[in-house]
């Protein structure tokens, strides 16, 4: 396979070399070619097409685990499929007086990059060299809120938590808050997402991901296109 070796400037203007074996789109051209082809891989922003998503984003802020900030003017975006489906999952909750809370959707390869330099564990950052699922626009971290207090639902750890206690299979844990999991992982599975077993908020939708580009975009340069 060929491995590309990618000056990573579009994402976020890092600069950061880093090396991948999966296809890189950095350019608009590039990226509006593939949707044409299909327009599954078309990208959609999150908080235009469900009613009532709430976005917090830390990478946004230094607040987060690198210290810095890693995007400027963050919006969430997800492919079509995966963004139609957490819409049904927004449905169940509304019904239930709660809904989710996005931390993080679709993220430029670059920033992907920056992050596995400071973390090289594949428990918790992906590995740039096959490319991540928050880099093809598949992939979604999240939680539950009460929507009349916007309170979060108690899951035991906080956003990125890279200890055991995070993991989806530690039931070490108060019965309420095994329960808050099981309600969130039960209703991402039932619309075709797919749990990361040590980040209890990490959903992957089920699409070949293979079939779609790791993409190496800034989300201004997505919001112009789409």
């Amino acid at each position: 396979m060929l491995i590309l070796v990618l000056l990573v400037s579009s994402g976020s203007g890092y600069g950061q070399s880093c090396k991948t074996e999966a296809r890189v789109i950095s350019n608009k051209e590039e990226l509006l070619q593939s949707i044409k082809s299909d327009p599954a891989k078309n990208f959609i922003e999150l908080k235009k097409l469900i009613p009532g998503l709430v976005i917090d984003m830390p990478y946004a802020t230094p607040n987060n685990f690198t210290k810095s900030v890693l995007y400027y003017r963050p919006v969430a975006y997800l492919r079509l499929a995966p963004a139609d489906a957490l819409k049904k999952v927004q449905a169940e909750l509304n019904r239930q007086g709660l809904a989710l809370k996005v931390f993080d959707a679709f993220r430029p390869f670059s920033v992907t990059c920056r992050m596995w330099k400071l973390v090289k564990d594949k428990r918790y950052v992906a590995n740039p060299r096959e490319g991540s699922c928050h880099n093809r626009g598949l992939a979604v971290d999240l939680t539950i809120i009460n929507m009349k207090t916007g309170q979060e639902l108690d899951m035991g750890t906080g956003y990125d938590n890279f200890t055991d206690t995070a993991h989806q299979s530690f039931t070490r844990l108060p019965e309420q808050v095994l329960a808050n999991r099981k309600l969130l992982r039960g209703l991402m599975h039932k619309y075709g997402f797919t749990i990361f077993p040590t980040e209890w908020w990490h959903y992957h939708f089920h699409n070949d991901k293979d079939h779609y580009e790791v993409i190496d975009l800034s989300f201004d340069e997505l919001k112009a296109i789409l």
